[in-house]
C-alpha cells in the first residue's frame, strides 16, 4: 500500500490494456479452452476467457509480460467474469475460487519478476456480472429482478477470496453499468476485509454507455460518484464503452468533483461496423496526453481494442507530465438518484428541500383535497408516510 501511494504521488501510473483482444489473437478452438482438465465438461467452454488461467496459463502469462514490457505499472488479473453468476453460463460455478486464485498467482509471479527497477502491481479484475440489480430484464414485469443484492454480495465475496489468497495488491470492480451492482461489490470487499482483518486498496470504475452521459441504469457521473463516495476508495474512474474522445467530458467532470485519485482506461475508439476498434496507438495516446495536461489523471490505460502498442504509446505520451492532485471539495449534503442533489448553505429556499411525490397536488387527489380545505395536519400526515 505504501509503495503504491508513493508511486501515485510521483507520476501518472500506467495500466495494461485489453485481455480479450489479446486472447483473440491466439485463435483458440473449443479444445483449446477445455485443456486436459475440462475435456469432458458437459457444456461448451469456448469464450470462457477466465478459464484459460487454469487450462492455458502460459497464454495469460505471455499477455501479462507483453503489457509489462510495454510499460504497464498495473496489470489486471484474467478474472473479469470469474464469479458464480457469470460462470453459471458455462457450468463453472464450482471452479470460481480456483480460477481467481490461479489468475492472481499468474499475475503475481510475472509482476514480481518485473519489479526490480520500480514497483509493479496486480489489480484483481472484478466485472459487473451479466445481471443488473436495478433494472428488470422483463419489459412486461418491471418489478422483476434477475439477481438480488445478496446474491451479488455472495458471488463477489467468493471472487475476492480467491483474488486475495492468490496475492493481488488492488481490488478493481470495473465496467460498472449499474451502480447497485458496484455497491454490492464494495460491500462484499469490505465484508471480506473485516472478516480477514486485512485492508487492500480499491479502485472503482464506472461505465458511461453512450452520449447521454449516463450509466446503463440511468445515473449521471456525479450521481454515480455520490452513490459510492462513502466507500474507502483509492481511485474512482471510468472505463469501457467509449473512446478517449467521447470519454473526455466525463473524466473532466469526475476529476472536478472527486477528492480522490482518478483513473481512466477507454476503449480504442468506438467499434466499427464489424465490431472492431480503429483508434491507433498514436491518436489514442495524443488524446490521453490532453487529459494529463489538464491535470485529470493519476492512472491511465486501455480497455477494449487496446494492445501493448497502445499502452507503450500512452506511457510515452504522459511520461513527462505530473500526476493530478486530488481536488478539494467542500463538504455538503450530496445525494443521488438518477441525478445528483447537493444541498448548499446558499440553496434556494434556505435549505428547505422537498423530497417525494406524496406532496404533489397534481399526482395525489387526497393531498390536493387537504390543501384546498386547509387541512395542513392531514397533508403533513400524508407527507410523513
Amino acid at each position: 500500500m505504501e509503495k503504491l501511494l508513493e508511486a501515485l504521488q510521483q507520476r501518472i501510473l500506467i495500466m495494461d490494456g485489453a485481455m480479450g483482444t489479446m486472447i483473440q489473437r491466439y485463435k483458440l478452438d473449443e479444445a483449446g479452452y477445455r485443456g486436459s482438465q475440462f475435456r469432458n465438461h458437459p457444456r461448451d467452454l469456448k469464450g470462457a476467457n477466465d478459464l484459460l488461467s487454469l487450462t492455458q496459463p502460459q497464454i495469460i502469462e505471455e499477455i501479462h509480460r507483453a503489457y509489462l514490457d510495454a510499460g504497464a505499472d498495473i496489470i489486471e488479473t484474467n478474472t473479469f467474469n470469474a464469479q458464480a453468476i457469470s460462470m453459471a453460463d458455462y457450468g463453472l460455478e464450482p471452479h470460481v475460487y480456483d480460477i481467481n486464485h490461479a489468475s492472481a498467482q499468474i499475475a503475481r509471479k510475472v509482476v514480481d519478476t518485473y519489479s526490480s527497477d520500480r514497483p509493479r502491481f496486480v489489480a484483481g479484475s472484478i466485472g459487473p456480472t451479466n445481471r443488473t440489480a436495478s433494472l428488470s430484464p422483463d419489459v412486461n414485469n418491471p418489478a422483476f429482478r434477475g439477481v438480488t443484492f445478496d446474491q451479488l454480495v455472495d458471488a463477489y465475496y467468493e471472487q475476492v477470496r480467491g483474488l486475495v489468497d492468490g496475492g493481488v495488491d488492488i481490488l478493481l470492480p470495473e465496467t460498472t453499468f449499474d451502480t447497485l451492482n458496484l455497491k454490492a461489490a464494495l460491500f462484499a470487499i469490505q465484508k471480506f476485509c473485516a472478516d480477514r482483518d486485512v485492508r487492500l486498496p480499491v479502485m472503482a470504475s464506472i461505465t458511461i454507455t453512450d452520449a447521454s452521459g449516463r450509466t446503463l441504469s440511468g445515473q449521471t457521473v456525479e450521481a454515480s460518484w455520490n452513490s459510492i463516495s462513502h466507500a474507502p476508495l483509492l481511485t474512482v474512474g471510468i472505463n469501457c464503452a467509449l473512446g478517449a474522445r467521447e470519454m473526455r467530458p466525463h473524466i473532466e467532470e469526475l476529476a472536478r468533483i472527486a477528492p480522490i485519485y482518478i483513473h481512466c482506461y477507454p476503449n480504442a475508439g468506438l467499434p466499427n461496423a464489424l465490431g472492431e476498434y480503429d483508434e491507433t496507438p498514436q491518436s489514442m495516446s495524443a488524446l490521453l496526453r490532453d487529459f494529463a495536461e489538464n491535470n485529470w489523471l493519476n492512472i491511465v490505460g486501455g480497455c477494449c481494442g487496446t494492445t501493448p502498442d497502445h499502452i507503450r504509446a500512452i506511457a510515452a505520451a504522459v511520461r513527462d507530465l505530473p500526476p493530478r492532485q486530488p481536488a478539494k471539495v467542500d463538504r455538503f449534503l450530496r445525494l443521488s438518484g438518477l441525478e445528483s442533489l447537493t444541498v448548499r448553505p446558499d440553496s434556494i429556499g434556505s435549505n428547505f428541500v422537498v423530497v417525494g411525490e406524496r406532496t404533489n397536488i397534481t399526482g395525489s387527489p387526497k393531498f390536493a383535497q387537504c390543501i384546498k380545505s386547509g387541512d395542513l395536519d392531514g397533508a403533513l400526515a400524508i407527507a410523513r408516510k
